[in-house]
């Protein structure tokens, strides 16, 4: 693939969120499930659900009758890397009446126990699924629940009237039409929060900090899956030295939460990722070659860039990189990620940036694996956990 120069490239200070495969339900206010009959790649590859993934959106925060509050409203966000594909901007739910950054909100049952009650049922079928393909795979899978905080994004399409959408929530006949990513672009105030102030609340230690470059791959000869080879600096030649390589993250329950009294969303999921522990001598030398005549520049998006006619050896080619620097914080249940992300991709020319936080639930996946019993406890502490501590942000999408 040929290289493409700096000045060309496009930086943002955004991320641009990966495309969902599902729309909504025929009624917004009620769960949406979908099961592929196949596992489908979406974009190049960048996504992939399993077989037998369930998708799934609610809103907690609802009014009597599971309608909108007159407080919330659906309202256009402006997300230049979102726009510059789309050509419209996306939207997202907004509650007007939120003062605060912690606002608690009145609910009639604790929220947590509302988000258990519809994410419980389709995370044990899905681990139970994901048991199944383990078993009868040869590769070395690593299963991981994760929570990622955010902002739910609803995407116009041509056929939609912009504005009778913009103007008030429409639950039934109206949004069910629009496709829905999750943006997981946070401030840099949010990441300052959770080191001050969260990390000593919920009884976080510190665990390390990580400085990688992921090196993203094709294979000519998998066209559905993408290769990350995930690389470190070796600081006494200045050059990467990969030191595992991985498939594609393959996601089995995506569950979506508007969360309408607070300032951000929640997205629970669960995915594996097989890392590849047999290569052929051909393989690991062509991979070699790759990141071997990878260069260092600051300058560019992702950090690395390749001389002309080197980003390409055997069936591999170069098709992004991303330079990330974490800092993880632990308890024996839970895992905190801070990370700051520095992307680019060569199929759409797109670079960004992105500051994230998500938080891997170790305790639960654990006792899933094992088969421990009932979870239900588990991670109903977990998500009260999350919904005093973790969602409390400013508003920060105009």
């Amino acid at each position: 693939m040929a290289y493409i120069p700096p000045h060309k490239r496009h930086s943002e200070g955004t991320e641009r969120p990966s495309p969902c495969p599902e729309q909504l339900a025929p009624q917004f206010n009620k769960n949406l499930k979908l099961r592929s009959s196949s596992s489908k790649v979406l974009k190049g590859g960048k996504i992939i659900y399993a077989d037998q993934a369930i998708s799934r959106w609610c809103a907690i925060g609802l009014g009597d009758g599971d309608q909108f509050p007159p407080s919330v409203l659906l309202e256009p966000v402006s997300l230049d890397s979102i726009e510059r594909k789309n050509g419209e901007k996306p939207l997202a739910l907004f509650n007007t009446d939120i003062e605060s950054d912690k606002v608690r909100g009145n609910f009639s049952t604790s929220p947590w126990l509302s988000i258990a009650e519809n994410v419980l049922p389709d995370l044990v079928s899905s681990f139970e699924n994901v048991r199944n393909e383990i078993d009868s795979q040869k590769l070395e899978v690593k299963t991981t629940l994760v929570a990622r905080f955010g902002k739910i994004l609803f995407h116009v399409s041509p056929s939609v009237d912009y504005e009778s959408i913009r103007k008030s929530v429409v639950a039934d006949t109206t949004l069910r039409q629009l496709k829905r990513s999750f943006y997981t672009n946070i401030p840099t105030s949010y990441m300052d929060y959770m080191v001050k102030e969260v990390v000593p609340e919920i009884g976080l230690d510190f665990a390390e900090e990580k400085d990688i470059y992921h090196v993203k791959l094709f294979d000519s000869t998998k066209p559905d899956s993408t290769i990350s080879c995930k690389c470190i600096v070796r600081k006494e030649h200045g050059s990467l030295q990969f030191y595992k390589v991985e498939l594609n993250q393959v996601r089995h329950m995506v569950m979506d939460v508007s969360c309408l009294e607070k300032n951000l969303d929640l997205r629970l999921m669960l995915c594996t990722k097989s890392i590849i522990t047999v290569l052929s001598d051909d393989e690991l030398q062509s991979i070699r070659d790759l990141i071997n005549s990878a260069v260092l520049d600051t300058s560019v998006k992702g950090g690395l860039r390749w001389p002309l006619g080197k980003a390409s050896v055997g069936k591999y080619t170069v098709v992004g990189v991303w330079h990330t620097i974490a800092k993880s914080y632990k308890n024996p249940s839970v895992r905190l990620k801070l990370r700051h992300a520095d992307r680019f991709d060569f199929r759409t020319s797109i670079g960004e940036t992105s500051k994230e936080i998500n938080l891997k639930l170790k305790g639960v996946a654990s006792k899933l694996h094992e088969q421990q019993g009932d979870i239900s406890e588990m991670i109903k502490d977990d998500l009260r956990m999350i919904w005093n501590n973790l969602l409390c942000c400013e508003r920060y999408l105009t």
